[in-house]
């Protein structure tokens, strides 16, 4: 064998020697952090949390202008970073309680995004739900297993959307969130709604629970003149910037292939999408 074959794979082991012992190394730290749980529970769970965030879903970052031409390859994550996972909202722009929401486009859909200044007022309860008949831009239902495979995707969602009206004004007789709203909703699977964007609704309640006061952007992500979009971008920032992030979610759904200038779909067995 010669010299510079040799080398080559002494270089490949002791690469491969070195990204195992960063996981390791990670995994102690961890292990090692875990020993006091029971003194600082809540920040060491925050802080585990974050870690495991930032080390295994969302390890890329993009920029805002990159958004429409990605793609979602199996067995990515369901999300990444924008601009590090830092909101490019101004917190000192909160004057009043409302959301603006965009006209539709030429194709209907809701390409602008909608822009929300919240307050703890807005949090509601699901008692006020209502049926949802809108059906936007690529609405092509179907079951698998007898669950469906997307969603009335809500830009604002419901539960942090309470007593603002479609024209987006705050209403204090009204006790619901926005439900029915052309404005306000595109088709989005069934994972990405339910199983990511939640996640991200969840801090922002969370935030607002606390008596924050938070800016909040939706913005459905089409490509060219497709009706289905291939994701969401989210970002969101409390005027005390507890709260901050910016992040991308793939709209795909496990074990589904979608045609995004339709919304059409079909089974692919491979289509598979690591929980968030």
């Amino acid at each position: 064998m010669s010299q510079h074959k040799k080398y080559h794979k002494n270089y490949k082991r002791q690469k491969h020697t070195t990204a195992w012992k960063t996981v390791i190394a990670a995994i102690v730290i961890l292990a090692g952090m875990w020993v006091g749980i029971g003194q600082q529970p809540n920040e060491l769970t925050t802080f585990v949390s974050n870690i495991s965030s930032s080390l295994f879903h969302t390890t890329k970052s993009v920029k805002t202008d990159q958004l429409a031409k990605l793609d979602y390859h199996s067995g990515d994550p369901s999300y990444i970073f924008v601009n590090h996972n830092k909101a490019q909202l101004n917190p000192d722009s909160w004057k009043t309680n409302k959301v603006i929401y965009s006209n539709l486009d030429n194709f209907n859909r809701t390409s602008t995004g909608n822009l929300a200044y919240l307050e703890s007022r807005n949090v509601v309860s699901d008692e006020n739900r209502v049926r949802q008949y809108v059906k936007p831009t690529a609405w092509h239902q179907k079951f698998i297993d007898g669950q469906p495979i997307i969603n009335r995707g809500h830009l604002i969602a419901y539960s942090i959307s309470g007593g603002i009206s479609a024209s987006g004004q705050y209403n204090p007789n009204d006790v619901s969130g926005d439900q029915n709203n052309p404005k306000n909703l595109f088709t989005q699977t069934s994972f990405s709604n339910q199983r990511v964007q939640t996640i991200f609704e969840s801090k922002i309640r969370e935030s607002l629970r606390r008596g924050n006061k938070v800016i909040f952007f939706a913005k459905p992500i089409f490509r060219g003149n497709e009706l289905m979009a291939r994701g969401i971008h989210l970002e969101a920032i409390s005027t005390n910037k507890s709260l901050n992030f910016n992040v991308y979610l793939f709209n795909v759904q496990p074990n589904i292939q979608f045609d995004y200038a339709t919304g059409r779909s079909h089974v692919d067995q491979n289509m598979k999408i690591p929980e968030p």
